[in-house]
């Protein structure tokens, strides 16, 4: 009796102690429940990340950054260009005849002054050589007067960007300075050549075929 008293003590007491270490040590679900500590790490409230964009290629970031390539322009616009600046120039030289003609009835000079080259040579339809000075002395020494002065069927040919040949007739009806009425034609061939913008005739060749 007196063996089991102290041993039924002895039980008491571990099971006293066993009872109170449960009591003091925390349970799993208490610290997930915990409340966060200030100054924790930041991957327990870390903000959602954001999805990037996917990464573009360089050959495909090349051709968005190229711009449109330009429209070519058809041949046949190319060939319509050209015919038009052709025109053009055979339009010019054909003014400038006809002005040049006109003014030869109005005994007007400045206009050889402006179409005739300094350096022209040329062969007048009675055999003289005539120069931009003897053209324009002539004109205003003539004493004819004159009805009807004008080209007819003139035909331009290029010969480069700068070169062109003029051939045409001149139809002139007047009196001379004698009062006999005339009624004559000239066939010409007219060089012309473009310096610093300007078209001027360098060479002229002049024949009477009628009156």
């Amino acid at each position: 009796m007196r063996f089991i008293i102290p041993m039924l003590s002895a039980i008491a007491l571990t099971c006293s102690y066993s009872v109170f270490g449960q009591e003091e040590s925390p349970s799993p679900a208490a610290e997930e429940n915990a409340p966060a500590v200030e100054g924790a790490s930041p991957a327990a409230s870390a903000p959602p990340t954001t999805t990037a964009a996917p990464a573009q290629s360089p050959a495909a970031a090349k051709k968005a950054a190229s711009p449109a390539p330009a429209t070519t322009k058809p041949a046949a616009t190319a060939a319509a260009a050209a015919t038009t600046k052709k025109m053009s120039v055979e339009a010019t030289l054909k003014d400038d005849e006809n002005r040049w003609e006109a003014a030869f009835a109005a005994k007007d000079a400045s206009v050889s002054q402006t179409v005739v080259a300094n350096d022209f040579v040329g062969v007048y339809w009675d055999g003289k050589v005539m120069s931009k000075s003897r053209i324009i002395s002539q004109i205003k020494k003539d004493k004819d007067t004159y009805q009807l002065a004008r080209n007819e069927k003139l035909d331009v040919h290029r010969y480069g960007p700068n070169v062109a040949v003029v051939i045409g007739t001149a139809h002139e009806k007047g009196t001379a300075k004698d009062g006999k009425p005339f009624d004559r034609t000239f066939r010409f061939t007219d060089t012309w050549v473009e310096r610093n913008g300007q078209w001027q005739c360098i060479a002229s060749q002049v024949m009477k075929v009628k009156g």
